[in-house]
């Protein structure tokens, strides 16, 4: 998936001289996980440069940058780090269209590294969406693959409103071939990984491998488990993912945040409400639990896991089926 984040980068800053990127450590070593690897190298110093250790001071330059005809694109370290920039994303850039009545928006991308899987500790792991999701005026995608790393992210890129861009750290390391061909799918739609007939997983970001990886040990068990793959949580596609409930009548939705007034709580809310004559049961979620992020020796027991995903299904009332 690193791969696939630079070379969407590396294509938007060439396809656009309006594009610049920055934040800690993104010039010339190429971010903590080299996402900007060689940008700096190729594009110069103007277009790929190193900020202070500053998330506050990094968004403001943005917003000032987006307001004067830029498209930047800042780098929050680590997810948890961005919430010293939270006055400047809550209080201007998801609130300066609307202040100004649509004719001052904001064409900017603030990429969060996000999630936990990679043995980190507190503020290196956490996932923060529901703070961007609750925030009116922010558009919150989150690629689970590596074809929809490159295809979102340059999708983001050329939207005119502020995008915050969630990249799964435990996915960054995965393989998978790019092909960058396919269009690039559209903020604001799901798209369904696997059919099913008994259940639907509705995931995103780094949950939807291990929803998939329930849903193949379900079907060694015997039951068909769908996956549904959000990719976009702001804005959400109500229609994919009603059909695909409506469909089987069960729902489990799967996500690392805490439980508590989640997006996870938010998706189950809405597909209640939808749903409610075609549910067998009620909607489940699998969470992370309600505390700080854990150490890295517990986190396998935090995170949603296939054994947990599982005991869901389990409870979702098949006596009556």
């Amino acid at each position: 998936m690193i791969q696939a984040l630079n070379r969407a980068l590396h294509d938007a800053m060439a396809a656009d001289g309006s594009v610049v990127v920055f934040g800690e450590d993104v010039g010339p070593l190429g971010g903590v996980f080299r996402v900007t690897d060689g940008l700096t190298a190729t594009f110069g110093e103007n277009r790929c440069f190193d900020t202070p250790l500053a998330e506050s001071g990094i968004v403001g330059m943005a917003v000032g940058m987006a307001m004067n005809g830029l498209r930047p694109v800042v780098e929050m370290q680590f997810d948890a780090f961005a919430f010293p920039a939270f006055e400047q994303i809550v209080s201007h850039v998801a609130k300066l269209a609307n202040r100004t009545r649509g004719r001052v928006r904001l064409p900017m991308v603030i990429r969060v590294p996000y999630g936990g899987g990679i043995g980190g500790v507190e503020h290196h792991s956490d996932s923060s969406e529901a703070y961007y999701a609750h925030t009116p005026g922010l558009l919150v995608v989150t690629p689970a693959t590596n074809t929809d790393a490159y295809g979102l992210l340059r999708a983001a890129i050329e939207h005119p409103d502020p995008v915050v861009f969630l990249e799964p750290k435990r996915q960054y390391f995965t393989r998978e071939e790019l092909d960058p061909e396919p269009a690039v799918p559209p903020i604001g739609r799901a798209v369904v990984r696997r059919d099913g007939r008994d259940a639907t997983l509705i995931a995103y970001g780094p949950s939807v491998p291990v929803a998939l990886a329930a849903a193949e040990q379900a079907a060694t068990e015997g039951r068909d488990l769908g996956v549904v793959d959000l990719r976009s949580i702001v804005p959400f596609d109500d229609e994919t993912v009603t059909a695909a409930v409506r469909r089987t009548g069960r729902a489990v939705v799967v996500a690392e945040a805490p439980g508590f007034a989640s997006v996870a709580s938010e998706i189950a809310a809405r597909v209640s409400e939808r749903c409610f004559h075609h549910l067998e049961a009620p909607v489940r979620r699998v969470t992370g639990f309600d505390v700080p992020y854990p150490p890295p020796r517990l986190e396998q027991h935090h995170l949603p896991g296939v054994d947990r995903i599982l005991d869901a299904v389990d409870d979702l009332q098949w006596e009556i089926a």
